[in-house]
């Protein structure tokens, strides 16, 4: 007999996003196609369905979208900040207008829950468009001094687990400042960035300002490399960052990089529990566990131990797991077969290292990319699951005593992305948080993010910072 509590089925219609067969490369205003003529297919992965074939740009489609962004600099750049913001704001106001269909577009592509692109991607996307809209007759008080200068051509590069939020990341600051961009999504979801192609195309863009190349790494490569590319933003893994940062040494180009994490959730023995649980969950099982700065480690002070676990475990098997278009679904589906099987392998080395894992009772589906939450206790620092970067709904729990101890292990990490506290007393907020080496620390709340507030890393988490007063340094010659 079903529970009265049980949910039915509350699937978003597809009916909203219009996806056509094919798309081509959007460069200087037109959707053309790749010089070589290649494609590849975008596949959803909570079922395997190809849902359209993409051109793939090469070395020459990317010379054309450079010369293009060159080209509109000259008159782009030259506009007052505040026609610049018009633009700004009427891509700000289609985005909302279009919201509802970017969100089924974007979990179909990616494969994250409706809930998450609807409540968390779309508006955050809008809001960073408006947020440096406002920025960009501003520049002269941004305190970087007076009249500061555009670069000139931004080459971007973007990862697939927040494919139009990382769009807007890149392309506001851009924009504002009087830059013209390339920009590369990743190869498994192009779809919202050719989407946002055309949202240009409606808001008057002028030609040659936006130009967006899906392919591979290849194409990105093309893109870093190219000599009239003024500035390089990118986001993605940590391997990838060195190599971006070997390649433009000694070059003129300007630089940031946003890459891995380890992110440590720490939680003290006077933290409210449930609340601590939610944040924990949020932390770790947002999309997928697919976040840069994912709270995937999680310490907790020993005393309240195995409290907090039996609370955990509680809430994690109430988490519902399947077609990612529900509304009630609370995990969606990995992105791709090649990161389900990386996270596997690391999961696999986790036990055969002595850790325990443990997931709730869980039926996945037969189809596409999927892999349970998951939690692992009896975890040193020495374990793999603790050290690398696993990008999926993994948890690795260890223990502290002492908030010294605690900062210790939250710093013995190569990366410095983000970390989470979670007491009561200010204080303890306030002087743990100026120990850690992260970028940026949540207290009583975790993966919270607002335009207006810098995000960057140290250390292998990669350098400079997007966001805020701060993400305007990068593309402004101060």
């Amino acid at each position: 007999m079903a529970s009265a509590f049980d949910y039915a089925p509350a699937p978003e219609s597809r009916s909203i996003v219009d996806i056509a067969p094919s798309y081509g490369l959007f460069v200087d205003g037109e959707f053309t196609d790749s010089a070589d003529g290649k494609v590849f297919k975008t596949v959803s992965p909570s079922s395997e369905e190809v849902l359209a074939e993409v051109a793939r740009a090469g070395a020459e489609d990317v010379d054309r979208a450079v010369k293009a962004a060159r080209k509109a600099f000259e008159k782009w750049s030259a506009l007052p900040g505040a026609e610049r913001a018009k633009y700004l704001f009427r891509i700000a106001r289609i985005i909302q207008e279009r919201s509802r269909e970017l969100a089924v577009l974007e979990t179909l592509d990616n494969g994250k829950p409706i809930k998450e692109t609807r409540d968390a991607d779309l508006p955050l996307v809008a809001a960073h468009f408006f947020y440096y809209a406002g920025w960009a007759d501003k520049l002269d008080h941004a305190g970087f001094g007076a009249n500061p200068r555009p670069l000139g051509v931004a080459g971007q590069v973007i990862p697939w687990n927040f494919p139009l939020l990382m769009l807007a990341w890149k392309i506001a600051p851009a924009l504002a400042t009087g830059n013209t961009v390339v920009l590369k999504p990743a190869e498994t979801t192009p779809l919202s960035a050719l989407f946002f192609a055309d949202i240009c195309r409606q808001a008057g863009l002028p030609n040659g300002v936006v130009n967006i190349l899906p392919g591979y790494g290849d194409t990105g490569a093309a893109l870093v490399a190219h000599p009239d590319v003024d500035k390089v933003a990118f986001t993605g893994s940590t391997a990838v960052g060195k190599a971006i940062a070997r390649q433009i040494a000694g070059t003129k180009k300007k630089v940031t990089l946003e890459l891995g994490g380890k992110g440590a959730n720490i939680v003290f023995d006077d933290a409210p529990i449930d609340q601590a649980v939610e944040g924990i969950v949020n932390g770790i099982f947002f999309n997928q566990g697919q976040v840069c700065c994912a709270g995937s480690r999680l310490l907790v002070q020993e005393s309240i131990q195995d409290e907090l676990l039996d609370s955990l475990k509680r809430r994690l098997s109430t988490l519902r797991l399947g077609d990612p278009l529900d509304k009630n679904t609370d995990i969606g589906a990995i992105n791709s077969e090649e990161q389900l099987a990386r996270i596997t392998t690391l999961v696999e080395a986790g036990e055969a290292e002595g850790a325990e894992r443990w997931s709730p009772a869980c039926e996945l589906p037969t189809s596409g990319y999927w892999f349970a939450p998951t939690l692992f206790t009896n975890v040193t620092q020495a374990h793999t699951i603790a050290r690398d970067e696993i990008f999926g709904p993994v948890l690795s729990v260890l223990t502290f005593r002492t908030p010294d101890e605690a900062v210790a292990k939250a710093n013995n990490s190569q990366y410095g992305l983000s970390a989470g506290i979670w007491t009561e007393k200010g204080s303890r907020i306030l002087a743990v948080a100026n120990k850690l080496r992260a970028g940026v620390v949540w207290a009583n709340t975790f993966n919270k993010f607002d335009p207006t507030s810098p995000f960057g890393g140290y250390k292998e988490s990669g350098f400079g910072r997007e966001g805020g007063r701060h993400g305007l340094e990068a593309y402004l010659d101060v």
